[in-house]
């Protein structure tokens, strides 16, 4: 995997960064390989294929707040191999359907649900245990290195998944998943991860609202969520009208509405590589209010095109907002292991991923909006929401840190 700094990082998180890699690898083929088995192997329609990407989303929403309890009261090494070995277990029952021929579309989706709920827990638990691997002053290249695996996996595994099916058919797509999900839970066998202080055992709903207040009354935290939550819904608003306004305003083919949303993921790759340099040359504020900031940008030059109909502009405005996040992520990310205790970090890392609440929010501000007027009123209701995250973090003490803050011990929080 590529290095993001000079730095040398631990052997053992280099195993953590490595299994993330087959992780994020396996889950996006999954992900791109299903819905396209469903068309062509099972000959569903648009309807039947929304019901599957909502089976395929749903444990997010459902189990990220249960894998953070998890994550806090058992060995997070040991509940990451438990999921990745779930999600394994669960394509290689797909795999042996498609051989048999007895899969279904039910089964494709209960099966699918299962492995995410594999992802669930992998993602929840990865930036918890990542603090007790590595020393503080490395954990922004730590955090860059985990990013840039997800980053290279968001952006090749839909690809290859969709090459797997094409060429040589929907059973390989699977087994290649299932391959790397097993390989990702070898790499996790070689980790040492050191003891942890004995959570005392309470109610769980005692333990989801210790997890809630800490972030809510948080001076940090409280507004890094409420400006993630906004972004959020603006990003997807204007992922949910790009294509039809692609090729209504823009004039731009399929190939051509593929090339300019490849951007984003350009952008990513770029902001991955970058971020460790980025955060060693600035202050640490200015790198958490970089990400939102660099949103506003994007969303301010994807209206310019309502003006000046250029695919050129569009793509820049998506690898804007593909670099921005990135380094907004790996920041937030870091400011978050430094200021939360130990023994809470499985839950906040939960409450984090269940700011992804906020995407359905934005498609669904899309389609009201852009059914009452066009496409066009959805960007610039964009860039109201873009505009009130950027003030929301620079009005915030995040946004004036001079350096990472320390990191904290059981006792804080």
């Amino acid at each position: 995997m590529p290095h993001s700094s000079n730095d040398q990082l631990p052997t053992t998180f280099n195993r953590l960064a490595w299994s993330n890699l087959a992780a994020q690898s396996a889950e996006q083929i999954a992900l791109a390989a299903a819905p396209i088995v469903a068309v062509l192997l099972l000959g569903v329609g648009e309807g039947q294929t929304g019901l599957l990407q909502t089976a395929l989303t749903l444990p997010f929403v459902l189990f990220a707040i249960p894998a953070g309890l998890l994550a806090d009261h058992i060995s997070r090494r040991r509940l990451m191999a438990l999921a990745e070995a779930l999600r394994a277990m669960s394509l290689l029952v797909i795999l042996a359907l498609i051989w048999s021929g007895l899969l279904t579309l039910p089964l494709l989706a209960l099966l699918g649900f299962v492995a995410v709920c594999g992802t669930v827990m992998y993602s929840v638990a990865a930036p918890s245990l990542v603090p007790s691997l590595v020393p503080s002053s490395l954990l922004s290249a730590a955090n860059a290195r985990i990013e840039l695996a997800r980053t290279i996996a968001f952006a090749g595994g839909p690809a290859l998944g969709g090459a797997l099916v094409g060429f040589l058919g929907a059973a390989p797509a699977f087994g290649c998943a299932a391959a790397l999900s097993i390989v990702a839970v070898a790499l996790l066998s070689g980790i040492h991860e050191p003891a942890r202080a004995t959570v005392a055992r309470r109610q769980p709903l005692q333990d989801i609202a210790e997890g809630l207040a800490f972030v809510a009354g948080h001076p940090l935290l409280r507004p890094v969520f409420v400006t993630q939550l906004i972004f959020g819904a603006a990003a997807f608003m204007i992922l949910a009208v790009f294509v039809p306004y692609a090729v209504r305003h823009l004039g731009l083919s399929a190939s051509g509405i593929g090339l300019t949303l490849a951007m984003y993921g350009v952008g990513m790759v770029v902001g991955a590589l970058a971020a460790t340099r980025v955060m060693r040359w600035l202050p640490f504020g200015i790198v958490v209010a970089l990400g939102p900031v660099t949103g506003l940008v994007a969303s301010l030059v994807m209206v310019l095109t309502i003006w000046l109909p250029s695919p050129a502009l569009a793509g820049f405005s998506f690898f804007l907002l593909g670099v921005g996040p990135i380094i907004w992520v790996i920041s937030t990310v870091t400011l978050r292991q430094s200021v939360t205790p130990p023994r809470l970090l499985g839950r906040v890392s939960a409450i984090n991923i269940l700011s992804y609440g906020a995407r359905p929010v934005g498609t669904g501000l899309a389609a009201l909006v852009g059914g009452f007027y066009n496409a066009e009123a959805c960007l610039y209701l964009a860039v109201a929401g873009f505009a009130w995250q950027a003030v929301v973090i620079l009005k915030s003490p995040a946004a004036v840190l001079a350096r990472q803050p320390e990191m904290v011990g059981e006792a804080s929080g």
